[in-house]
């Protein structure tokens, strides 16, 4: 019996070295790629991928990074707290694809709404959350230097509020004059104003073309704002509060939002922003 045990081991070990031989030998004659030439994951989400993945990334020259910033508010009664955080998302996803050679950080979702005692803006309604100017700039700054140490030679601020446009312009400016002339890799860090412009004024303009009107179009949460994130995400919009008007906290009317107004808004963010970045990347 002890004979049969020894024999039965030895037979399995050669059976072992016999398939990890078969291994070795496909391999190096091409028949199968070991599981780090596996093909490369679909994703343009920095998360999403492990550290030697954008490892390669970086040196096969994807430099550009883009920092979605949403914000977690009040939206009325139809639209959800996180509607900034998964439009700024979504819209840096369509805009990295469109670049062809970017990859996107992870969504801020902690951003200035107002003071919190006592409570102003956004936060005088239940779920907003708010930090301070200086905790949100050295927040953007540590995520700028991390990413500039990896590599990335342009990074880009995409703010999906106009709230905290003067704290995210103050630290691009800052980073952009620092890092830009630096010895060795230079590094553009871009405000990229023409994100929020195209969101704002941009889709406005659109929409007062087709017979909306400003009252209706609104400042927060109105026609534009709900169109908006109707064609990114419908599940961002209550559609029975939506059609029953506008409520506490909303500015403007989102009753005759839709899919398709929203998709020009898309179109005209991710265009604008995509040849945006382009020419700031030119001039380096």
């Amino acid at each position: 019996m002890r004979l049969r045990s020894i024999i039965t081991v030895c037979a399995l070990s050669l059976a072992s070295l016999a398939s990890l031989a078969a291994l070795a030998s496909a391999a190096v004659g091409g028949v199968a790629a070991p599981p780090a030439l596996a093909a490369a994951v679909d994703t343009v989400a920095l998360e999403d991928l492990t550290s030697p993945e954008l490892r390669a990334r970086i040196a096969q020259g994807t430099r550009t990074v883009l920092i979605p910033i949403g914000g977690t508010e009040q939206n009325g009664s139809h639209m959800v707290l996180g509607k900034h955080n998964r439009r700024a998302a979504l819209l840096a996803e369509r805009i990295a694809r469109a670049l062809g050679d970017a990859v996107v950080a992870p969504v801020m979702a902690y951003v200035p709404e107002g003071s919190i005692d006592p409570p102003q803006a956004h936060m005088r309604w239940a779920g907003t959350l708010s930090i301070p100017d200086p905790a949100f700039e050295a927040v953007l700054e540590g995520a700028a230097a991390s990413l500039r140490r990896h590599g990335f030679t342009t990074i880009v601020f995409l703010g999906d509020h106009g709230g905290y446009r003067a704290p995210l312009e103050r630290v691009a400016a800052r980073l952009d004059h620092a890092w830009c002339g630096s010895s060795g890799t230079r590094c553009r860090v871009l405000g990229l104003p023409e994100y929020y412009q195209a969101a704002d004024s941009g889709f406005a303009a659109l929409l007062r073309a087709r017979g909306y009107t400003a009252a209706e179009i609104g400042l927060h949460a109105g026609l534009a704002d709900t169109a908006l994130s109707l064609a990114l995400d419908p599940a961002l919009v209550r559609s029975a509060a939506m059609l029953a008007g506008p409520s506490d906290g909303v500015r403007g009317d989102p009753r005759r939002a839709t899919v398709e107004l929203g998709q020009l808004g898309v179109e005209l963010i991710v265009t604008q922003s995509a040849a945006a970045i382009r020419a700031q990347r030119d001039r380096r």
